[in-house]
């Protein structure tokens, strides 16, 4: 028997709950913080783009000058935050985009009719900086917690409330304010979360290869992701998930939705999404499987009904219990991910790591989006959303076909913090 099964079947002591340490309190606030911001980001955007005069092709420009940075700058994001510090990084982000915010706000308040060019240069300046941002959040996580799947449940907690919060502040604001004073409260959540992070910054980091050139450190993560089949062989289906599941089932699905309960009725299954990513991480601070990927993948099998309840026009009620089972197990499998990359690959490349799986999950799915919908008009938006729900299920038992990902075992935190040479915190 090896002595990593000889230490899964001996019974450790509970790890200490996250909450009782003051790093992670911190950090959770400033994740929390800009979580919020992002949610807000979005419905000031569209209303500043809108009332501007671009019309809808002006916000989809937008977001496009958002999105563009992240997915092209974030493997360099990886590099500098293992170079640099996670926390450094992430803090430099952040004061860049309160900077960003507060020069959008100031720029809105002058005038009503802002330029296309500067809202999009200053959502690139944005979104370059949350490519900074990114990669360094999950390196983050060990280093401030020892419970790292609960650390990650709680946060995907404060994730679901801050998804559910933002827009409806924002919308707040623009209503009784101005959209100017929506961009002044995003720009103070990004301070407040810098500010927070500060005391983090002298947390102790294990360096990586010193003064080694950037190809070179873009070419040790890209050799630790490649190593490790679980790890490329999820990502890989993943990025198939987003062009055929996650790039239509939001336009889509919302269109259809709206259509079939009216505005308000999208609203409350969208917080029913958002109960459900609730209830998924309070399970995943509880429920600790022996083959997480195992877990979370049989858990994600439940998101194939968020597309596939308004494809076959399911009544308000039965769409609403759709999308919390949706949300619990897309929340359940993202716990068990986290975690398993946060436990399994080595704190000196995990940024650059964790920089590859953002990567790799996110850049197809403008692409799915962008098709959805010429693929509606072509063959109908009810089959296209069938056809997501059922490349769902069928990705997700690819996945669970590849031996190296139903084999992955829970790693021992506190074995291994002590067996790379960092003290637990």
């Amino acid at each position: 028997m090896s002595v990593d099964d000889t230490t899964l079947q001996q019974k450790p002591e509970p790890l200490p709950s996250p909450w009782r340490s003051g790093r992670f309190q911190l950090f959770f606030t400033a994740r929390s913080a800009s979580l919020l911001a992002d949610g807000m980001l979005m419905v000031s955007l569209t209303t500043a783009v809108l009332g501007a005069g671009h019309g809808a092709s002006g916000v989809g420009y937008a977001l496009a000058a958002w999105m563009t940075p992240i997915v092209l700058l974030v493997l360099f994001g990886g590099v500098l935050a293992d170079r640099f510090t996670p926390q450094l990084m992430m803090i430099c982000a952040d004061v860049v985009r309160m900077l960003a915010m507060l020069t959008l706000a100031a720029l809105l308040f002058s005038s009503a009719r802002v330029p296309l060019w500067q809202i999009m240069a200053l959502m690139a300046l944005s979104g370059a900086a949350t490519a900074m941002f990114q990669p360094g959040m999950a390196s983050m996580v060990p280093r401030v917690a020892e419970d790292i799947q609960k650390a990650n449940a709680l946060l995907r907690i404060s994730e679901a409330l801050s998804t559910l919060l933002g827009p409806g502040l924002a919308g707040i604001l623009v209503a009784y304010w101005q959209v100017s004073g929506s961009y002044l409260v995003i720009a103070a959540a990004y301070a407040l979360s810098a500010a927070v992070l500060l005391p983090l910054r002298k947390l102790h980091t294990v360096r990586d290869e010193g003064d080694a050139p950037m190809w070179r450190r873009l070419a040790t993560g890209w050799h630790e992701f490649r190593a490790r089949q679980w790890l490329w062989g999820v990502i890989a289906v993943w990025s198939v998930y987003g062009l055929f599941v996650f790039g239509p089932a939001l336009p889509l699905g919302a269109a259809l939705m709206i259509e079939q309960h009216g505005a308000s009725g999208y609203g409350w299954i969208a917080s029913a999404d958002g109960a459900g990513t609730i209830i998924g991480g309070l399970i995943g601070m509880r429920v600790r499987p022996r083959r997480p990927l195992v877990a979370g993948a049989l858990a994600m099998l439940c998101f194939a009904l968020n597309p596939l309840a308004p494809a076959l026009e399911w009544s308000f009620a039965a769409t609403a219990v759709a999308h919390v089972i949706a949300g619990y197990g897309f929340a359940f499998w993202g716990v068990m991910w986290a975690t398993s990359v946060q436990s399994h690959i080595p704190l000196t490349v995990l940024s650059r790591v964790s920089a590859y799986d953002v990567a790799g999950s996110i850049m197809v799915i403008p692409l799915g989006r962008a098709l959805a919908g010429p693929a509606a008009d072509a063959f109908g938006a009810n089959e296209v959303l069938i056809f997501s729900s059922v490349m769902s299920c069928a990705l997700l038992a690819v996945m669970l076909s590849v031996p190296a990902i139903r084999a992955l075992r829970r790693a021992p935190e506190g074995l291994l913090r002590k067996t790379e040479g960092e003290p637990a915190v």
